[in-house]
């Protein structure tokens, strides 16, 4: 065949840095619905300078392939334990709830709540939320109050989405996704969405986008400053976090 004996028996000289495989893994774990070329950009954003084909050969070697969902009851995920937030802004949830106007049209809102005083920090209304509104959304709160270290959210495509990832990692706000099937892990923002339906959303009749915004922002306010929290010795959210915000300074 004419070959180089040299060529036939290389063997590559390249020394791996062990660190990469470890952070390819954690990084896989986090986010097990990432493929490689996913993966790829989050290790770049870590500072590797590396190609897909290497991630993709790691990526391969892990055993770390997507696979399709199928319906089938599987072994759940280990649950990752969050720690209790300590003070105001440390910790925020946020979840969709779904309602309809007078005329059937179907309207949702996106709910965000401080995990430590329960206090509702906004309610965007409207017929379409996609992952860049939910962007701007938390711009707006990041000029009026700043945000907070972390956010807990569902595996739905709006939180998923690329906008929110990148937007998260320039502002530099954790995301945690709870497991899939498991709401019970964002219990926080379900208690509030509970709360929000039963009160305001089954009590109201809406003719139109603005008349649903307008009465949800005015309980939301009542929500904050009128109705006591039984889980915060009966103050209200914002007495509570005003309070405790004083305590610290």
């Amino acid at each position: 065949m004419e070959l180089p004996r040299a060529t036939c028996r290389y063997r590559s000289e390249r020394v791996e840095d062990p660190q990469l495989r470890k952070d390819l893994c954690q990084l896989a774990a986090e986010r097990p619905r990432y493929g490689y070329r996913m993966l790829h950009q989050q290790l770049r954003r870590k500072g590797w300078a590396i190609n897909h084909k290497l991630v993709y050969r790691l990526y391969r070697e892990e055993g770390l392939v997507v696979r399709r969902r199928i319906r089938k009851r599987i072994a759940a995920a280990r649950r990752q334990q969050l720690d209790t937030p300590t003070r105001p802004d440390q910790r925020w949830s946020m979840d969709f709830v779904s309602d309809a106007l007078a005329d059937g049209r179907v309207f949702r809102t996106l709910n965000i709540i401080d995990d430590f005083s329960r206090e509702c920090v906004a309610i965007e209304v409207d017929t379409s939320l996609g992952g860049e509104r939910v962007v701007r959304v938390l711009e707006r709160l990041k000029e009026q109050r700043g945000l907070p270290e972390r956010i807990v959210m569902d595996n739905g495509p709006e939180f998923t989405s690329k906008a929110l990832d990148a937007w998260a990692h320039a502002a530099g706000v954790k995301l945690h996704f709870i497991r899939p099937g498991k709401p019970t892990e964002n219990a926080y923002v379900e208690s509030f969405n509970g709360r929000f339906r039963e009160e305001c959303l089954n009590e109201n009749w809406f003719g139109n986008l603005v008349e649903a915004r307008t009465r949800i922002e005015i309980w939301r306010r009542h929500y904050n400053e009128e109705r006591p929290h039984s889980s915060l010795f009966g103050s209200t959210p914002l007495e509570y976090s005003n309070r405790r915000r004083g305590l610290a300074e």
